[in-house]
């Protein structure tokens, strides 16, 4: 079983990846816990929430598991709750980092910010996705993550993971 993390900024197609994935290959995809957690709250949260929302992702992934095929997609992981806290709040919540240290995956599938961005009630960072890109990069190359940078549009972007797991395999 291989666990497979797509992150990176938000509006770059994570979610859409994650089903494309678990479509191709007939397996399962762990959905973002934060928007069920931020839908509860009506988008309203603080910095101690963001332990609360990794907990909760880091459950979903342990449930879905066992109903995987080879691989499980994962929409989202701790690296962006990290980012999310570093940015957000300038220090990152001893749990989050000890989850970001700890709780790894096999690969992970960087989604490049070349899709044009998607307004929800949910998103914060408009006009930042660069900036955010290289913060996801820079701490996947410090951590030496194995890692690939996925690009394009519709069938092209999932074309790329796709070969990105074939080059992993």
């Amino acid at each position: 079983m291989y666990k497979i993390a797509i992150t990176g900024p938000e509006s770059t197609g994570k979610t859409v990846l994650a089903k494309q994935l678990a479509r191709h290959y007939k397996t399962e995809w762990v959905p973002e816990y934060s928007r069920e957690f931020l839908g509860h709250t009506n988008g309203k949260y603080s910095e101690n929430d963001l332990a609360t929302i990794l907990k909760g992702q880091v459950d979903a992934e342990s449930r879905m598991i066992s109903k995987a095929n080879k691989f499980l997609f994962c929409d989202t992981d701790p690296l962006v709750i990290w980012i999310w806290s570093k940015v957000k709040y300038g220090s990152v919540n001893r749990k989050i980092e000890n989850a970001l240290n700890d709780h790894k995956y096999d690969l992970y599938l960087l989604t490049y910010p070349d899709l044009p961005w998607e307004k929800d009630e949910l998103r914060e960072s408009e006009g930042r996705l660069f900036e955010l890109f290289d913060l996801y990069h820079n701490k996947l190359k410090t951590m030496k993550l194995p890692f690939e940078i996925i690009s394009g549009s519709g069938t092209n972007r999932l074309q790329c993971a796709v070969n990105a797991l074939k080059r992993f395999r």
